[in-house]
């Protein structure tokens, strides 16, 4: 019975074959695809990110069946999602803390690739589509914070759409055709209500497959920095892969596991995490008569927010924030080093990334407080480490003495 049972599987394997490469794609993007068999903690969140991505696309679904885009019903919406569906607390706030479980992973995981120069060459392509996806996650999770309808979705949308007013000759036409109307209105929200559920998750889901398409194509960057397709075994095997499936794919499941752990959490006991995923005014309707105290982006936004009130010029602000998102395109050609991993580069690579990640968190911190003189100070000195950590990349990298490489991956 069984051999007939496989017969029967196999068969049906064959016919599906011959119409659409179920088996070859298995192969080549699974069983088949070598990676590098010291990936650490840092690589869990490449697949956590997709994790994150499909529960954003099923809860997002799922609360537009009940979500109104319509300025006078769109906050009553989301109360009734919350109050009288049943469960429709738990999605929302499944959609709500995943939108910043999204960028934490995505932030980490673009860390790892400035630490490990997985930009370098042969994966610039994979760095730029994948700061695509960036963009497109920042277009699409500003679009949703909006709906809700709340004072700070409403006041936020006013201010961050007002920037664009600031471009000379076609801002305020620019700024006009987004909002598709005189001020922040129901034509606003109509238009963010269809981008944020069909056009951009379409396109995401379109850049995520080109994006692993590219990093197969070339293969993963592990720890090292070191290419394992160098070295093959008789059999054009690499001597320092191992098959993604089973090895990293049941190593995922535990990231996956201790994910979820975290993520519940947060979920069934503080959702809003004290006003950091789900800011307070958020809870009170749209009232554009009435002005928040201190408007601010969400937590995810606020390092390119502080950029921006760093700079006394509201053009100079708008240019510095484009510039702050333009200069991570440019990385692979201002790393000059002979070698990609931050485990073999000069301590002038270390210093740089720490001075740039410590000032991007309090960038951050920064624009979140209420303000003040000492930090606005801080937040301009914070934005000139930003950007020089880019613009003296190029020569911190060429200068410093680095460490042989080995010839093969170590743990």
């Amino acid at each position: 019975m069984a051999n007939s049972n496989n017969g029967v599987l196999g068969s049906l394997m064959a016919w599906v074959d011959e119409r659409l490469p179920v088996t070859d794609f298995y192969k080549h993007h699974l069983s088949e695809y070598y990676a590098p068999k010291n990936f650490n903690f840092w690589y869990f969140f490449g697949s956590l990110a997709m994790l994150v991505l499909v529960n954003q696309l099923l809860s997002g679904i799922w609360l537009t069946m009940h979500y109104k885009p319509d300025a006078t019903q769109a906050f009553q919406s989301v109360e009734y999602i919350m109050r009288d569906v049943p469960w429709g607390w738990l999605i929302r706030y499944m959609h709500s803390t995943g939108a910043s479980a999204f960028f934490i992973v995505v932030y980490l995981h673009m860390f790892r690739g400035l630490m490990y120069g997985s930009y370098r060459k042969p994966r610039e392509l994979v760095w730029l589509i994948g700061m695509v996806i960036y963009l497109v996650l920042m277009a699409e999770a500003f679009m949703g914070y909006v709906l809700p309808w709340g004072q700070m979705s409403y006041w936020g949308a006013q201010v961050i759409i007002n920037l664009f007013g600031a471009i000379p000759v076609v801002g305020d036409d620019l700024t006009m055709w987004i909002r598709g109307d005189y001020l922040v209105s129901d034509a606003t929200l109509n238009r963010f209500f269809a981008l944020h559920v069909v056009a951009m998750p379409i396109l995401l889901l379109g850049l995520v497959v080109i994006h692993l398409a590219a990093l197969h194509t070339v293969g993963s960057n592990n720890p090292d920095g070191i290419e394992i397709k160098a070295k093959k075994d008789e059999n054009g095997k690499p001597l320092d892969g191992i098959p993604f499936h089973p090895y990293y794919s049941v190593k995922d499941i535990l990231g996956v596991a201790v994910f979820l752990i975290f993520f519940a959490g947060i979920i069934f006991y503080a959702p809003a995490l004290g006003g950091l995923f789900l800011e307070h005014d958020n809870f009170v309707p749209a009232n554009p008569l009435v002005t928040p105290i201190h408007i601010k982006p969400v937590w995810y936004f606020t390092p390119f927010y502080a950029i921006l009130k760093a700079v006394p010029s509201k053009l100079g602000g708008v240019i510095a924030m484009g510039a702050a998102i333009v200069m991570l395109f440019l990385v692979p050609w201002l790393d000059r080093s002979p070698v990609k991993s931050i485990r073999y580069k000069g301590i002038l690579s270390k210093i740089a990334l720490a001075i740039f990640t410590v000032s991007f968190v309090t960038l951050g911190w920064l624009a979140m407080q209420a303000g003040s003189e000492t930090q606005t100070l801080v937040a301009r000195i914070c934005t000139v480490l930003y950007f020089l950590f880019f613009l003296l990349m190029p020569i911190y990298t060429s200068i410093e003495k680095t460490k042989p490489v080995p010839e093969r991956v170590t743990k």
